[in-house]
């Protein structure tokens, strides 16, 4: 009978590490503006774990954020790429404080940027983060890989460690989302 209670008391202690476990992670790691990030990932043909990692990364879901650099929203967006996008399907004035509009403009400019590079998400993210003119001189000048799969030789620490960031909450949002 002491046994049992043991064996009880450990599951149930399992049981509710196993159920804080995933409060806290799904609390750190959490799924907000659903309605605009599945619309426009859907639109854009882009997976919703990356828009969310995006977001994640660049404002920790802070509408109002702006960066030192003028990146501006949920997805950091600088103003002129917002403008470029914008115009591209349609938007003349552009908001990017805007939550719908920037993760609109910012799934677009992504999707972009995969299309771009035949589908390869590490350079699309890349470039997101250091510009399409960097990842391509990379790449001619052998610093990294067509295929992205050498994102440790990314020259720029900051977007070094943006694409592993990236990266990393990629694969915790779909592991603690999808069914």
């Amino acid at each position: 009978m002491k046994k049992l209670k043991w064996v009880i008391l450990i599951i149930v202690v399992i049981l509710v590490m196993i159920f804080a476990y995933n409060f806290i992670v799904k609390t750190v790691f959490p799924i907000k503006y659903s309605e605009y990030v599945e619309k426009y990932s859907e639109e854009y043909d882009v997976d919703k774990y990356l828009i969310y990692s995006v977001i994640k990364s660049e404002s920790n879901f802070d509408e109002n954020a702006h960066s030192s650099k003028s990146a501006i929203g949920l997805m950091q967006l600088m103003k002129n790429t917002g403008d470029e996008i914008g115009k591209k399907i349609g938007i003349e004035n552009v908001d990017l404080y805007n939550e719908e509009m920037n993760i609109m403009i910012g799934t677009k400019y992504i999707s972009d940027l995969i299309e771009k590079y035949d589908g390869n998400i590490n350079l699309a993210i890349i470039a997101y983060n250091a510009g399409t003119g960097n990842v391509n001189k990379w790449i001619e000048d052998g610093v990294i890989k067509a295929d992205g799969s050498d994102i440790e030789n990314v020259p720029y620490k900051e977007t070094n460690m943006y694409i592993r960031k990236i990266l990393r909450n990629y694969k915790i949002y779909k592991f603690f989302y999808t069914k």
